[in-house]
């Protein structure tokens, strides 16, 4: 035995040994050929994964639920479009005469043509939640459609059904308190197209809902309290702050409108109010808070044990109806015919556009949060994945 002897725990790794074919070997990797010899090239590691483990999709299934879903979704839309092809041949089905319908002329085509295509955009949106290629789609190419879908489909789907609650109860429902205005449509059309509106933003949304777990579920999990501090979080906070302030001018309007005052209201529409405007009004100020109380939760974490979901979806509920229902109605007045006397008052067309801009706001705000919750659970996951795959270093021992 010698002195200087090094046992395996102290033993140096051995130069690289020559090898027959000009090739040198590594005692940590695979050989690394310096020639163009007809020996075929070692196995090597694979190459490593670095895509985040929550974007790992699972096999797509449809089932029996979603098929059924999306059957309805696309069943709804068909009353709502074959009145609009009726009438745009003429037909005067469901139309009262007196109408100003019945005088709508090319505005009014343009607005039916454009209505057909967005109740048909309910139909793709159907198949793309539910079919393979829809897994496929850029995130924002599904998001904001829905957003937008949202947006129109909330109010009717909450304010229709209290409206009919509020005409058993005893009010005036279509008739204009003060009397001689003249009935836009007929009662029933109402029920069947704002009945297939409530089914379209029923189906789509369980189907939104269950797509948007399994595809961006990560995004949204844990406590409001858990979520690490963002680096940009004093200008989240202002443009939360600034969206909260926006949003105070359309809530006020809508509680007062909805209180019974006709501040801003043009002629035509101060005349034609019923119990139905008083509630679509009071559902629009429910809209707004919500959108408050979302952004604001989101943005000073506050809420302890809340999860995280149930202020994203009030910030997403609420910009929504806020920005896309203001926006609806700007183009309605922008588009609208009739006398100086019926018009819009510039004052309301201001509290269209700042509903639309609090709105704007909010969304941007959620979306700049998902941003980062994805880059978050990116950066966090790579390395520890590449701690699971990479090679263990070989042993090395003295013969």
């Amino acid at each position: 035995m010698t002195a200087n002897r090094r046992t395996d725990h102290g033993a140096l790794p051995r130069p690289p040994a020559p090898s027959p074919h000009g090739r040198t070997t590594s005692p940590y990797g695979p050989e690394r050929s310096v020639d163009r010899g007809s020996s075929p090239p070692l196995r090597t590691e694979p190459p490593l994964r670095t895509e985040p483990p929550f974007r790992t999709e699972s096999p797509f299934r449809t089932g029996r639920a979603r098929a059924v879903l999306r059957a309805v979704a696309i069943a709804s839309c068909v009353p709502y479009i074959t009145l609009k092809a009726a009438w745009a041949a003429g037909s005067g089905v469901g139309i009262p005469e007196g109408s100003p319908l019945l005088d709508g002329g090319t505005p009014l085509a343009v607005g039916n043509a454009a209505t057909v295509l967005m109740d048909g955009a309910v139909v793709v949106l159907a198949l793309l939640l539910t079919r393979p290629w829809g897994r496929r789609v850029p995130a924002w190419l599904l998001v904001l459609p829905m957003w937008v879908a949202s947006g129109l489909l909330l109010p009717i789907m909450t304010a229709y059904p209290l409206q009919l609650a509020v005409r058993l109860l005893g009010g005036d429902g279509g008739r204009p308190a003060g009397g001689g205005a003249e009935p836009f449509l007929e009662p029933w059309v109402f029920g069947v197209v704002y009945g297939g509106f409530i089914l379209q933003g029923l189906t789509l949304g369980a189907l939104f809902t269950l797509y948007a777990g399994e595809r961006w579920g990560a995004l949204w999990r844990g406590r409001l309290r858990d979520l690490p501090e963002s680096p940009t979080a004093p200008a989240l906070r202002a443009t939360a702050v600034a969206a909260a302030v926006f949003a105070q001018i359309p809530l006020a309007a809508h509680l007062l409108w909805a209180a019974g005052s006709t501040a801003g209201l043009d002629a035509g529409t101060a005349a034609a109010r019923t119990s139905d405007f008083h509630v679509l009004e009071a559902v629009n100020a429910v809209f707004a808070v919500c959108a408050v109380t979302g952004v604001l939760l989101l943005a000073f974490r506050r809420g302890g044990r809340l999860p995280s979901r149930v202020p994203l979806a009030l910030a997403w509920a609420g910009s929504a109806q806020t920005a896309c229902w203001g926006g609806w109605l700007t183009l309605a007045v922008l588009a609208g015919a009739g006398d100086a006397t019926d018009r819009t008052p510039q004052a309301t067309v201001v509290i269209y556009a700042v509903q639309m801009l609090a709105g704007a706001l909010v969304v941007t705000l959620g979306a700049h949060f998902f941003a980062e919750r994805s880059a978050a659970l990116a950066s966090s996951s790579v390395p520890a994945r590449r701690a699971v795959e990479a090679p263990a270093p070989r042993e090395s021992r003295v013969p």
